[in-house]
């Protein structure tokens, strides 16, 4: 599927009452019940084992069944218990939007899923509560385009020219370091990665097998597009680099770009910031962890963040 949606197509509508097929007038004419009769032989074993037509099952994760329709909903990758009280998503893409709409003061129930589940074939993806009757989700590429609709807020990606610049040491530099420590690592695949995306998905363990495989692949794949080989110390020095020029922009302000409240940036920041800092992750081994707590402001601008919009 691909990450954009479109509406289905109107089809007409019969009418009530239609015509009904000309019978045939000839008397050379075969019967329709022998034109297309059963052979006796066949009919016998079918009346034996007559065809049993079963309810089609629902999809996996029905996004039509799941949550309130009276309320937007955000399917991100979350542990159920955890969405019930709202906290942090454990997938930083998922954060980045959970935490976005909470700062643009957006509400919405958050509903457990994953990308098998997705109509858009990817996490998140939201399902608006107005107008009514909504069928066609908002794509993560387009929630921002969604909110500022909703709440008129500015889209900062306009207002400051640094914005692609920085996000780029994000979405790149913080985001590779971040794929091999926690799918590359041996430790924290097995005590991190597993426990979250693969023992969920399947209690099958040839088909945990093959996610594993998959998930570990996909990340090498991502990370081999930079580079001819994988470093992990050129990865984390980089990773290093990156939140020494977010804590450089950062400064003394309480958000990025001197904002008056968290915008798209900090929740790209925060996503990051506060999964790497989070216990309960259960991190084996936490390199990201160490080069960040050099720098307070990052520190405090997570903390902040976490009381004020997750406590």
């Amino acid at each position: 599927m691909t990450s954009e949606t479109r509406a289905d197509a109107a089809s007409p509508v019969g009418t009530e009452h239609e015509a009904e097929p000309p019978r045939p007038t000839s008397s050379n004419a075969v019967p329709p019940k022998k034109l297309f009769g059963v052979p006796a032989p066949v009919k016998r074993i079918f009346d034996k084992f007559p065809l049993t037509t079963y309810e089609a099952e629902g999809i996996p994760g029905n996004v039509h069944t799941s949550g309130s329709p009276e309320r937007n909903r955000l399917f991100v990758f979350i542990d159920p218990k955890q969405a019930a009280k709202g906290a942090p998503s454990f997938n930083p893409q998922c954060l980045r939007w959970q935490a976005y709409l909470k700062f643009v003061g957006i509400d919405f129930d958050l509903i457990p899923s994953n990308n098998h589940a997705s109509p858009t074939g990817a996490l998140p993806f939201l399902y608006a509560a107005l107008p009514s009757g909504t069928k066609s989700p908002i794509p993560s590429n387009k929630l921002q385009k969604w909110a500022i609709e909703q709440v008129h807020c500015e889209e900062e990606q306009q207002l400051n020219i640094r914005f692609d610049v920085y996000a780029s040491l994000i979405d790149h530099r913080i985001r590779n370091a971040w794929l091999h420590q926690l799918y590359l690592n041996a430790l924290n695949f097995n005590q991190v990665a597993r426990k979250r995306y693969i023992n969920p998905a399947t209690s099958s363990s040839a088909v945990q097998t093959a996610l594993a495989v998959q998930l570990q692949q996909a990340a090498r794949d991502e990370l081999l597009k930079y580079s001819d080989y994988i470093d992990v110390n050129v990865l984390e020095a980089d990773a290093d680099n990156a939140f020494e020029a977010l804590s450089v922009l950062l400064g003394d302000n309480d958000y990025f770009f001197n904002r008056i409240q968290p915008g798209l940036f900090d929740a790209n920041v925060f996503a990051y910031t506060h999964l790497i800092l989070d216990e309960s992750m259960g991190w084996k081994y936490n390199q990201l962890a160490h080069s960040l707590s050099k720098y307070d402001n990052l520190l405090r601008h997570r903390r902040v963040l976490l009381q004020q919009y997750f406590a």
